[in-house]
């Protein structure tokens, strides 16, 4: 059935043109025995029923006027009449309700004046023909114009509902792509961090191993070794992060991400790769969330990383990680050269801003007086009630003085050491 609906919705002319020949059948009769009389009036009356939904005012307007000549023409109602009330279901149900109202006052109208017109041939009282044909004419008007009213009413509010749902479709639409942008941002932050960490450490073991393979081919043999255990270290990391993208959880075959308590095997690593770099931790340690300890290790690693890259083969480093009353301070300077790559800035400094920035934290980050580079992060520690602290731009955020050497703070993007 609601395939013969939907079809008959997209031919509205055809059953329009349906409904008039059943009128026009129905009135044969009278036509037949009056044909100059009733025929003319009866088809003008009848006719704008075919065009009724796409131009209603002028189709009433058409029908009203053969109305007339039918009152003078017939001695009392008619089937063709019923054309009349079909016009007042139509203006109703298409047009604003000002103009339908007024158009059933015309109609009202002139029931009365077509009882005063009959009345010789009705007989009784005029008052009581008339009261009577304007309860029966005008009755049967209004009950057509509340029908028609009540499916403009109707027709109003499933659109609103149409369009309603449109909007919700459209908002989960977009949720969702804002949903996927972070997620994928999320996903290039922890790639970046994993490969580009992974990969400076081999290529620096690579050119180790090249010079020293007719050298020393027993060193060349240890950096190809390091190389070996450091890519295997990198796929399993890829291998972790891509099983929880799959899975949507982390199962307990897989490795935990990283935190502060691997932090010494990072550093072990970067000193195997021939970088040396001290560390220093002060304060008192305390538990953090695993996601504030992945930040916190995400910067020691791309700072080292960038020390590797651009700090040339004998800059030091100096990692120092401090417990305070506000806050976790994860603190990277180095004594390199620091050499700027213009036209490729990369994506090391806005990731850490982006890790430190969803706990609230800041990020300073930029060359030091003296030489070399400084990466400061300062994280606050979590609300007692497990909340994290609201979240704050880190470009509205003050200068943090906790790096004794002034860092200068670079806008993201600048030139500098940061990957």
């Amino acid at each position: 059935m609601s395939a013969i609906y939907a079809w008959l919705r997209r031919h509205p002319m055809l059953v329009d043109s349906t409904l008039a020949a059943m009128l026009l059948a129905m009135g044969l009769a009278q036509v037949i025995l009056r044909p100059l009389m009733m025929g003319p009036p009866t088809l003008l009356m009848i006719a704008p029923v075919v065009v009724r939904r796409r131009i209603p005012v002028a189709a009433f307007s058409l029908c009203i006027a053969s109305a007339i000549l039918q009152i003078t023409a017939a001695r009392g109602p008619t089937v063709a009449d019923l054309a009349v009330l079909v016009m007042i279901y139509t203006v109703a149900a298409y047009r604003p309700r000002r103009v339908s109202v007024a158009i059933l006052l015309t109609v009202v109208a002139g029931s009365d004046i077509a009882v005063v017109a009959w009345a010789p041939e009705l007989g009784g009282s005029l008052f009581a023909r008339l009261g009577i044909g304007t309860v029966a004419l005008g009755g049967s008007a209004l009950a057509a114009w509340i029908l028609g009213d009540s499916m403009r009413y109707r027709r109003g509010y499933y659109a609103a509902l149409e369009d309603k749902a449109a909007r919700l479709e459209a908002e989960r639409h977009a949720q969702a792509k804002i949903a996927a942008a972070a997620e994928r941002a999320r996903i290039a932050r922890e790639l970046h961090d994993v490969v580009a960490h992974h990969v400076s450490v081999m290529v620096v073991q690579a050119d180790g191993a090249s010079y020293a393979l007719k050298s020393d081919p027993a060193r060349a043999e240890v950096a190809l070794h390091a190389i070996s255990d450091t890519g295997r270290q990198a796929l399993n990391q890829m291998r972790h992060l891509l099983g929880v993208l799959r899975t949507g959880n982390e199962q307990a075959a897989l490795a935990p991400m990283p935190g502060l308590g691997e932090l010494r095997e990072l550093l072990d690593q970067a000193r195997a790769a021939g970088l040396d770099v001290s560390y220093t931790l002060t304060g008192k340690a305390r538990a953090l969330p695993g996601g504030v300890e992945l930040a916190a290790y995400r910067v020691v690693q791309e700072s080292l990383t960038n020390t590797r890259k651009h700090g040339g083969l004998a800059a030091t480093a100096a990692v120092t990680l401090r417990y305070e009353s506000d806050g976790l301070s994860v603190e990277v300077t180095d004594d390199g050269i620091a050499a700027a790559q213009p036209g490729m800035p990369g994506h090391g400094l806005t990731g850490m801003r982006e890790r430190i920035a969803m706990y609230g934290g800041t990020v300073q980050a930029g060359p030091l007086p003296d030489g070399g580079f400084g990466v400061l992060a300062h994280i606050p520690y979590p609300v007692e009630d497990g909340r994290q602290p609201t979240h704050v731009a880190v470009t509205d955020l003050p200068a943090l003085d906790l790096i004794p050497r002034e860092i200068a703070v670079l806008p993201s993007g600048a030139n500098g050491s940061v990957a």
